[in-house]
């Protein structure tokens, strides 16, 4: 059974772990590092919250102090380094996240579950406004991954992955968009029929027996 109490079930508790095998550090060497690595481009974190991970990986034995630091006039800062508890916790963590695909809900992914509630001829001209977005994206990754020249490419599969996932999104709107517009009664009669009558949303039926009617 999955223990949904355990820490490593946080990505940031996750990247916490992953970062202290490189080095013993204090939380407030962790944040920095957090921060120069671009850390939020995949986990979603505030500042305070690192100081709450470490003491829930300390109190799941993931981690341990093992000495203070002090600079200048500030006060002491605990460092952590894990232990072999933690270390092995984390590469079984790892190693599930690796082959075993979870479920990730994506914004994109619920509105087209729901795209039915826009006007047809509407959505053509949000696609192209989301693909000129994706070709920013893109953009940005393969200008990364151009100027690595001295990170070792173990380093940049995530921007590669990244990129992948970019491409791949950006092929599917060009289809959507294109059949939308070269034949979107391919689609079904029902989108069109929702919206003919209708500029206004209070056109909408408001229940699923009446746009079974509909």
């Amino acid at each position: 059974m999955v223990n949904r109490r355990d820490p490593l079930h946080n990505l940031l508790a996750l990247t916490v772990l992953a970062y202290l095998i490189e080095r013993p550090m204090h939380p407030y060497e962790i944040g920095k590092l957090l921060k120069q690595r671009n850390a939020d481009r995949n986990i979603e974190y505030k500042h305070a919250s690192l100081y709450m991970v470490v003491d829930q990986l300390a109190r799941a034995g993931y981690i341990a102090a093992v000495g203070t630091e002090r600079t200048g006039q500030r006060p002491e800062r605990t460092v952590y380094a894990p232990t072999e508890t933690g270390q092995i916790r984390l590469r079984e963590q790892l190693r599930d996240m690796v082959a075993v695909p979870g479920k990730e809900y994506r914004k994109f992914e619920a509105a087209l579950s729901l795209i039915v509630v826009l006007p047809p001829q509407e959505v053509p001209a949000l696609l192209e406004r989301r693909l000129h977005s994706l070709t920013e994206q893109a953009r940005h990754q393969r200008a990364v991954l151009a100027a690595a020249h001295d990170v070792e490419p173990l380093f940049l599969i995530e921007y590669h992955y990244r990129l992948e996932l970019i491409e791949a999104e950006q092929r599917f709107i060009e289809r959507f968009r294109d059949l939308l517009a070269s034949d979107p009664a391919a689609l079904g009669q029902f989108w069109q029929r929702l919206h003919a009558a209708e500029p206004a949303i209070s056109a909408i039926p408001a229940t699923s027996d009446a746009l079974e009617q509909g």
